[in-house]
């Protein structure tokens, strides 16, 4: 395995300069008969894959995220998502691991969506865009993940969105996985879950220029994706980081358009969410979220029988997004069909957004968890 030591712009270690790829395959079949043609996903890899192709990790991510998980764009400043815990000697060790990330199905950074071109029309496909499920993501990723020549992932991981992935993945490919890591996820959406991505789909739905998605790449539909944003980012926060961060303090500078340091934060987060993710795509993909269901109690047991990998279930105290309980519901039907768990609930502020953070504890378990099952096939 290479041992490089890489130094990113602040001077701790990172993968590096790293380049987003895209994969192209002939078509997919969705769940629900439609077909993508061709398939396309953006894709960026980590690591070096063993000669026996048995390092393999697959990073899923989260409703907004996209391939970049790790290290630096050539010119950019900031890194991937996850780069706190994705290269050498972090929690995915990429000194033993090749990771892959790539962007789902009905994004937009790069895969196939609402975007891309369709073939019968040769325009975006725009709302005329299949629609897409969490498995159909899952599936696609699958192509990929042969496309390498591995038949069997040393683990998948993800949070929030990428849990749901990951324990899918789980479920429509158990002799493909050995290890899956799920964290601030959960089996299905909740009517309140729902709920909140209803608004801010409506918000979409209601700006003047979404013209039934059928809108110009000049005149988007900003306000109504900026406000979905909105909604959807004070999900993501817990009340108790909100009250530190920003308490009931006015706004800096210029008060016309909100009271509170708040509202300015919110405007901020909703105006540049516009910059990089488009409104259709974030109908499809907050629709993939809430159709997916694996169920709670005996459905959820029933539908779990047929996994075989290990598990790690992270919570945390703070997240009234996906709240702790539906990671246990999770644990409690895997521990029925005496599948290995270990779970975890961190008492870390941050609510929802903590899985991205950085955190020594967390890095420690995610590490502990990965190197447990490499030492025993090592």
């Amino acid at each position: 395995m290479p041992t490089t030591d890489n130094q990113d712009q602040s001077g701790e270690r990172s993968v590096g300069i790293v380049e987003t790829k895209l994969f192209t395959f002939p078509s997919l079949t969705l769940d629900n008969g439609e077909t993508i043609k061709p398939l396309e996903i953006a894709y960026e890899t980590y690591g070096k894959l063993s000669p026996n192709k048995d390092n393999a990790i697959l990073v899923c991510h989260a409703l907004s995220g996209d391939a970049h998980a790790a290290g630096y764009h050539e010119g950019d400043k900031k890194p991937g998502y996850w780069d706190n815990y994705i290269g050498p000697g972090k929690a995915i060790d990429t000194n033993l691991f090749f990771v892959i990330s790539s962007n789902v199905i009905g994004g937009c950074k790069g895969s196939s969506g609402p975007l891309s071109k369709n073939g019968k029309t040769g325009k975006p496909y725009q709302s005329s865009f299949p629609f897409v499920s969490i498995a159909d993501m899952v599936n696609a990723q699958e192509k990929l993940v042969s496309h390498f020549g591995i038949e069997i992932l040393f683990a998948v991981a993800g949070g929030s969105m990428g849990g749901m992935q990951a324990l899918q993945w789980s479920v429509s490919y158990p002799d493909r996985v050995k290890n899956c890591i799920i964290m601030a996820s959960t089996s299905e959406h909740s009517a309140q879950q729902i709920a909140f991505n209803e608004v801010g789909r409506q918000a979409i739905l209601a700006d003047p220029n979404y013209l039934k998605g059928e809108y110009s790449f000049e005149h988007r539909p900003a306000k109504g994706l900026a406000l979905a944003r909105m909604v959807g980012h004070i999900t993501y926060l817990s009340d108790e980081l909100m009250r530190e961060k920003f308490g009931r303090k006015p706004p800096k500078g210029n008060i016309q358009s909100t009271d509170f340091a708040v509202g300015s934060y919110l405007i901020y987060q909703g105006e540049s969410f516009v910059d990089r993710f488009d409104a259709n795509s974030y109908i499809y993909v907050t629709k993939a979220l809430d159709h997916f269901s694996l169920g709670t109690g005996r459905e959820l047991t029933a539908a779990l029988s047929v996994v075989k990998c290990r598990f790690l279930v992270v919570a945390y105290t703070s997240d009234w997004l996906y709240p702790p309980y539906q990671s246990l519901e999770i644990v409690k039907s895997l521990e029925v069909n005496a599948i290995p768990v270990s779970f975890v609930e961190l008492n870390n502020p941050a609510g929802h957004d903590s899985f991205l953070l950085p955190n020594p504890e967390q890095e420690s378990i995610i590490r502990d968890f990965l190197l447990s099952s490499w030492e025993e096939i090592g």
